[in-house]
């Protein structure tokens, strides 16, 4: 039953159940064999009329409910009775007569009742009779027939009479099984309602139905319950509650009634002090926790991993990870091995803290011990590597736990959406082709990112073919991906078809957000229409758009790019007009613009206005006046400001080196440069791919192509993709010093990494084999060049007329 294999630990030997009695082979056979039994003792004298024996009417279940079958049963235990008041055969009888035959439980009470009452009706009910219809009501509870169990019990009670603790308590533990937990309270609060005797199984029973079903208040309530119901709490009493506030998070309750418990000399269970010190790491009391931890030890318990793996996830709530590793460790040297569990807790900890190379340490040990991380967990883990830029890893793994079905959509989104990110669409398109063999379902994410990965790289035929797949894969596009497809077209100019398809957008009942607003407003900034502005905006602003300080931000920030600082005033003025603020991005603009047209005085004053409405500069202000002066070969004013931002507390981002880099470059101190790039490493600011292409360029056009290639090594390395104007200047270096050969490895370069050559990369090493004498192999090229969909230009024809280098 539910109530001993919930309590089966604690039951002594006298309180376990019975063994159960094997049935007859058939109902008939069984009623046949009590009947044969049954006439042998004396039985009065049977009634004038001729009745059917029993077993004719118990082998057929639809007539066990006809009177005679009642009569003839009563009458059989009433001969039993008589015999010996606990016949043995009289509970098999009735136990048969309610499996067997099907006999109605109302029906089996009524005639044990009769049969005992005999001819003295009134008289009370022998305990021998109450026991063998409270041995009834348990065969009916423990064989798990709720609703016949319920009947026979309402029709004792209603004939007077009440069946012992432990039939009582089975009949609440099969209601809780197979009715509910809340059914089985209200039998419980009849019971003592009408003041039947209760125990502390009874209230063990129930604590534990309510604990399995969630209703922990209920279980600490009945706890509660049990002073005024004159029981002391047992040891298993004592565990439920103290699980049940451990699982409501009531650590004082929970740590005081631990002490109650030992105090009153029970022994206290591993799992009782695991649930306290699992409450006590959950609501921040960690040192708390550690002295449990402490006490549980010192009472003769073990340290075991569920043990180990709570501490750890209390460390690593409060930020020390490494608190949890060498606990870790502690537990490898104890020979206690690590659970999924314990390794997820860790991971988890370890991405939170930043500590990418460990997840990935952990991950390992943890295949090693033939575990798998969750899907979560998995995802972490290639996050990490991502973090690290060792995407060809983070992609190598993807695929090889694909079959294991280990990586989720959302594992696939995010390495799918950071390929694209990083232009390596080619990656990312062959990840998507293996989620779909896998059977992993992409989703609109997933769609989206492909989109934006060919918008980014202007393939956008390629774009609207994946757009029109959508819906046919069941996907609806939202917001994002029509701004994508925007993007695009923006980005390559086809301003008539992103507004084209902001109609279809409209059209499908995508409402268009303050981003798309903005994306499209930016995209017309950063192009030579931006006079087109002022029409769009008061557009979108009739359609219920409402511009912010983002919007006129992009607006300001094109009009300078364009070199219109008047027109970018006036937008500022009528930004002020309609109260909406201006924030330090909007006067870095006007910095930026300033020094953009070589008046860096005016940036200066524009930076002390800053100052005097309150705003702290940020580092882009900063590195805007950098730059102008470094344009500007100005290098010991950009120093200056370098000095100024750092007393501000301000820390130098991999921008502001590539300035003075660039701006020692220009000036052709490349040893300078140099110097930056060495302090950059050493703070720890990682290089990008233009501060690399601008040392590549200065020191290839130094003459120094040698140093360039390593730095184009390094650059690799690091995972930092080389862009066209990168392997510009690296043809540039290797055709200067005459090594065509090796400017041209360095187109099958830019193939593996799906870099597309610009024309003057072609342009050079035309020329090259030209100078060479290698005619054939420069017509080859032109053709290649062709073949790739590369335009040549006016400067391709004079290289190949002979009239002209593109060194010119």
């Amino acid at each position: 039953s539910s109530a001993q294999s919930l309590a089966k630990p604690l039951l002594p030997a006298t309180m376990r159940r019975p063994p159960r009695l094997r049935g007859a082979s058939s109902p008939w056979l069984a009623w046949r064999s009590l009947c044969a039994t049954a006439s042998a003792i004396p039985i009065p004298a049977a009634p004038p009329h001729q009745t059917d024996p029993l077993s004719a009417h118990f082998s057929n279940r639809p007539a066990a409910r006809d009177p005679a079958v009642v009569e003839n049963l009563t009458s059989t235990l009433r001969a039993l009775f008589a015999s010996s008041p606990s016949h043995p055969r009289a509970f098999t009888l009735l136990k048969s007569a309610a499996f067997d035959a099907g006999l109605a439980p109302g029906a089996l009470v009524d005639a044990v009742l009769s049969a005992a009452a005999g001819p003295h009706s009134g008289s009370p009910v022998a305990a021998v009779h109450v026991s063998l219809l409270s041995r009834l009501l348990t065969s009916l509870s423990r064989a798990g027939r709720a609703s016949a169990a319920a009947d026979a019990y309402a029709h004792m009670v209603a004939r007077g009479v009440v069946p012992d603790v432990k039939s009582r308590t089975d009949l609440l533990v099969t209601t809780a099984r197979c009715s509910s937990a809340r059914d089985a309270l209200a039998l419980f609060a009849e019971m003592r309602g009408r003041g039947d005797r209760v125990d502390a199984w009874m209230f063990d029973a129930l604590m534990r139905a309510c604990v399995k079903e969630g209703m922990l208040e209920d279980a600490v309530r009945l706890f509660d319950e049990m002073p005024g119901a004159e029981i002391e709490p047992d040891q298993r009493v004592y565990a439920l509650v103290i699980a049940a506030l451990c699982k409501l998070r009531d650590a004082d309750r929970g740590l005081h009634l631990l002490g109650e418990m030992k105090e009153a000399g029970f022994e206290t269970w591993d799992f009782t002090y695991r649930s306290v010190v699992d409450v006590l790491v959950k609501v921040g009391r960690m040192e708390e926790a550690l002295r449990v931890k402490d006490e549980m030890l010192s009472a003769g318990k073990k340290m075991d991993v569920v043990l180990a793996t709570i501490l750890m996830h209390g460390y690593c709530l409060r930020g020390e990870v490494e608190k949890a590793l060498d606990l870790f460790d502690e537990t490898l040297a104890n020979s206690i091995l690590p659970t999924n569990v314990t390794y997820g807790t860790l991971i988890r900890g370890c991405d939170q803290a930043g500590m990418t190379q460990k997840v990935y340490v952990l991950y390992r040990q943890m295949r090693g011990q033939g575990l798998l991380p969750s899907s979560h967990e998995f995802g972490l883990v290639i996050k990490g590597l991502l973090c690290d830029k060792q995407w060809e890893d983070a992609v190598s793994l993807c695929v090889e736990m694909a079959d294991s079905r280990l990586p989720d959509v959302f594992t696939y989104n995010g390495l799918i959406r950071w390929l694209c990110q990083q232009h390596k669409l080619r990656e990312a398109l062959n990840l998507f082709g293996k989620m779909k063999e896998t059977g992993v379902k992409p989703s609109v994410v997933t769609y989206n990112s492909l989109l934006m990965g060919y918008c980014e790289k202007g393939c956008m035929d390629e774009a609207v073919k994946l757009y029109s797949e959508m819906p046919v894969e069941g996907f609806v596009p939202n917001v994002f991906t029509y701004t994508f497809l925007m993007k695009g077209y923006i980005k390559k100019k086809a301003f008539d078809k992103a507004y084209a398809l902001l109609d279809e957008m409209k059209q499908n009942g995508v409402s268009c957000n303050e981003y798309t607003h903005n994306v499209l407003i930016n995209g017309i900034c950063m192009s030579d229409r931006i006079y087109e502005v002022d029409e769009m905006l008061k557009n979108f602003i009739g359609e219920g758009f409402v511009p912010t300080t983002m919007t006129y931000n992009s607006i300001i920030n094109g009009f300078v790019k364009a070199g219109m600082m008047g027109s970018a005033f006036a937008m500022y003025q009528q930004m002020r007009e309609k109260g909406i603020p201006a924030n330090i991005v909007t006067y870095t603009s006007f910095i930026d613009g300033y020094c953009r047209t070589s008046c860096c005085d005016l940036a200066l004053k524009m930076l002390n206005n800053v100052r005097r409405k309150g705003l702290q500069p940020d580092i882009a202000a900063y590195n805007a006046l950098i730059s102008g002066f470094c344009h500007e070969g100005n290098m010991s004013h950009a120093l200056q400001f370098l000095v100024i931002l750092l007393k501000d507390g301000l820390t130098p981002t991999s921008a502001v080196y590539t300035n003075f880099i660039t701006g020692y470059k220009d000036l052709k101190m490349m040893k300078e440069a140099s110097k930056f790039y060495e302090s950059m490493i050493k703070e720890g600011i990682a290089a990008d791919t233009v501060t690399y292409t601008t040392l590549i360029d200065g020191f290839s056009k130094d003459g120094n192509v040698a140093f360039a290639l390593e730095l184009y090594s390094e650059m690799m390395a690091k995972g930092n993709i080389p862009d066209d104007i990168t392997f510009t200047a690296l043809t540039h270096g290797l055709c200067r010093i005459g090594d065509i050969d090796g400017a041209k490895k360095l187109l099958d370069d830019m193939r593996r990494l799906d870099v597309c050559p610009n024309a003057l990369i072609y342009n050079m090493l035309i020329n090259g084999s030209l100078r060479d004498g290698k005619l054939q192999e420069a017509f080859q090229l032109h053709d290649e060049m062709l073949n790739r969909g590369i335009v040549p230009d006016d400067t391709t024809s004079d290289i190949l007329a002979g009239q002209k280098s593109p060194e010119d």
